[in-house]
């Protein structure tokens, strides 16, 4: 995994660069008309209203998809109830990208004691009952009905708090990767900029998804690890039980005094290095099976531990869990925007508005 990735503004932009940004990310097949495009190239299906604010996830996604040459448009809380509603914009040219929106939409929906909540700040008119529960399954699952060989991209807090087996409050089981359960093709996880912008000019440049194994912030299933792999077990990285509180090297000592005429050192405190790993391209760490943590509390308290240890980019390792004859595989994480990446993401054309088809209603969370 290259530490150094590539900087947001080091690709060649797509070829519909040159029809400009959008006015909004289109969300009819009369708006995409009114552009002049006869097909999106990445549509972005969302449980969120359409506001066109970097504070939307979905809208920041589009937006910077668009900055690179792409055409994308917007499919924001479509009825789930049949496929249908998922066709408004036609087949996509690359991807489909999925997202519950800016909440985990079971959070959305209910309150710690599981009752219905009644409201929904992410719903213009603050109306509930917009978007279904678990929200990336059910669109992927759409949108799989129909156009089954259409990729599959699913990402947002939904998909990355799921992508290995993990604990579901709602049924109060473990559940598997949410990757089986919506058939998504990738799942990108924490900020997506980097990990998208990947996706998309590889597959515009003719790659295959199966072949983009090798992006940081994303997780796929496979039937094998990769064979140039060494896989530790997660048990010699931390050991399964109880944690031992680390011992006080200090406890008993007293500070001693400064001798007559000695200062302190008021040296300024150097910057932190970081220290990239030299095993992220060879090693990865196998988890526990989805099964046995299922099975085992201990097993499943471990694999949280070793799964939240590995989460500095620069250092990272990959991790790999079975569930059943199939493997999900975790990449490291992204490696931060630089600077100017970021106030490049932020400056972009957004509208800073709801979209017109939510004519006069308010959308509390903006």
């Amino acid at each position: 995994m290259p530490d150094q990735p590539t900087s947001l503004f080091g690709y060649r932009k797509h070829w519909a660069e040159c029809l400009g940004p959008a006015p909004w990310l289109p969300m009819s097949r009369p708006e995409m008309e009114q552009l002049g495009w006869d097909s999106c190239d990445i549509i972005i299906v969302s449980g969120d209203g359409y506001v066109d604010h970097p504070s939307f996830g979905m809208a920041v996604i589009g937006r910077v998809l668009e900055a690179q040459g792409f055409r994308v448009g917007m499919l924001a809380q479509p009825d789930w109830q049949s496929a249908e509603p998922f066709t408004a914009l036609g087949q996509p040219n690359l991807f489909f990208g999925v997202t519950a929106g800016n909440m985990d939409s079971m959070i959305n929906h209910y309150t710690a004691d599981r009752k219905r909540r009644n409201d929904d700040a992410y719903t213009p008119g603050n109306i509930s009952g917009k978007r279904p529960d678990r929200a990336v399954t059910v669109y992927s699952q759409r949108l799989k009905e129909a156009y089954r060989d259409v990729p599959i991209i699913v990402g947002g807090i939904e998909a990355s708090l799921r992508r290995i087996a993990h604990y579901d409050y709602w049924s109060d089981r473990v559940k598997r990767s949410v990757l089986l359960d919506s058939r998504a093709d990738l799942l990108v996880f924490g900020n997506a900029e980097r990990a998208i912008v990947d996706i998309a000019h590889r597959l515009a440049n003719g790659e295959k998804v199966a072949d983009l194994t090798d992006i940081r912030g994303t997780a796929f299933v496979t039937q094998h690890p990769p064979a140039n792999r060494t896989l530790i077990d997660s048990t010699s990285v931390d050991e399964p039980g109880r944690i031992k509180a680390h011992p006080n090297p200090y406890e008993g000592m007293e500070p001693e005094p400064c001798a007559e005429g000695q200062t302190e050192d008021n040296n300024e405190p150097a910057p932190v290095r970081l220290m990239a790993s030299s095993k992220q391209d060879t090693h990865a760490i196998r988890l526990p099976s989805a099964e046995a943590v299922t099975e085992d509390p201990v097993l499943y308290a471990h694999a949280s531990r070793v799964f939240h240890k590995e989460t500095n980019p620069h250092n990272a390792l990959p991790l790999i869990q079975a569930h059943g004859d199939r493997e999900v595989w975790l990449n490291p994480p992204p490696i931060p925007l630089e600077t100017d990446e970021l106030d490049w993401v932020f400056e972009l054309p957004y509208q800073r508005l709801p979209h017109p088809s939510c004519g006069d209603a308010a959308v509390p969370a903006m």
